[in-house]
């Protein structure tokens, strides 16, 4: 009988050690979720790395079989040619002013229009609704070629204009998803406290600058990033609306290699400036180092805007 005890105390230890106490947190369990999580982790990080190993390599290690992870000296060439390519900074700063200025508009917007579909009623409120999420419904090709005609007879193209007008008018790219962002959230907050401001003669301005949007801040840190990413990658629009007026980081990736050998042509093969792997990553490096810069500073805000939000729908 001790013997039998015995044996079965050990198995519940070893049940507990490998399955938990509940059964979803042992040994097996947090094996599991760190293998998937390491396995979606290294399909994330593994073009970064790619690109990032492959950027430092010179045109010998790149030709080299035996060379793979690690180059055999560190060689920044790649990232001096590829500066020169897409004339960086200066691009860099009409990237931000074609991106930054845009998102704060559509946040701005986005917060008021999520303000006042979560906390009035009125006549054709829900019309409003339907129109908010046909915006997000109907494909954006659909409205391509009249919307092009409707700003060139504004004479938006070729400006800034192009992308502030929808943004200013709940048209922006994709706004109906920050508008339900702000419409969630705003539900959510507790009528007592507009109640109670009311009552010491607070009008519905001062409410919504005063209250409403302090307690909104992870709403807009959220509406605010999304729109920054996704006017930055936004190419068809821009290379239609913008012409060669303006231009961003992503659109002269596009015409990358054409530049490049614009800039050295074919006669200048033989001496070593023609284009290679290496060049293609550091210049894709370059484009998107801005965003994964602004990653790594906010990620903390955005990580708890996104769970303050209710963006996951929890």
């Amino acid at each position: 009988m001790q013997n039998i005890k015995k044996l079965e105390n050990h198995y519940t230890k070893a049940k507990k050690w490998l399955l938990g106490m509940h059964g979803n947190d042992g040994l097996l369990v947090k094996i599991l979720i760190y293998g998937l999580l390491i396995g979606i982790g290294f399909v994330y990080l593994y073009p970064l790395i790619y690109m990032g190993v492959y950027s430092i390599k010179n045109l010998d290690d790149i030709l080299n079989p035996l060379v793979n992870w690690i180059p055999t000296k560190f060689y920044l060439g790649n990232y001096t040619k590829a500066n020169e390519v897409l004339n960086f900074f200066p691009v860099l700063m009409e990237t931000l002013y074609v991106t930054v200025l845009p998102s704060l508009a559509q946040t701005a917007l986005a917060a008021v229009v999520g303000y006042g579909l979560a906390r009035f009623d009125f006549r054709g409120k829900n019309i409003i609704f339907v129109l908010v999420m046909a915006t997000f419904i109907i494909p954006p090709q659909v409205t391509l070629i009249p919307r092009y005609i409707f700003f060139n007879e504004l004479n938006l193209l070729g400006s800034l204009n192009a992308f502030m007008l929808p943004a200013l008018t709940g048209q922006g790219i994709n706004s109906a998803i920050f508008i339900l962002i702000f419409y969630q959230f705003f539900r959510m907050m507790p009528k007592s406290l507009e109640e109670a401001a009311q009552i010491d003669g607070a009008g519905h301005l001062r409410i919504f600058f005063t209250i409403a949007i302090p307690m909104a801040v992870p709403a807009i840190i959220i509406s605010f990033l999304f729109s920054f990413v996704w006017y930055w990658n936004e190419t068809y629009l821009a290379s239609i609306y913008f012409g060669n007026e303006l231009t961003t980081l992503p659109l002269q990736l596009q015409k990358f290699v054409a530049t490049y050998q614009k800039m050295f042509p074919a006669g200048m093969e033989l001496s070593g400036n023609q284009i290679n792997e290496g060049i293609k990553m550091a210049g894709t490096l370059l484009s998107i180092l801005p965003l994964l810069v602004v990653y790594f500073i906010t990620q903390r805000w955005f990580v708890e805007g996104v769970d303050r939000s209710g963006i996951t729908g929890e």
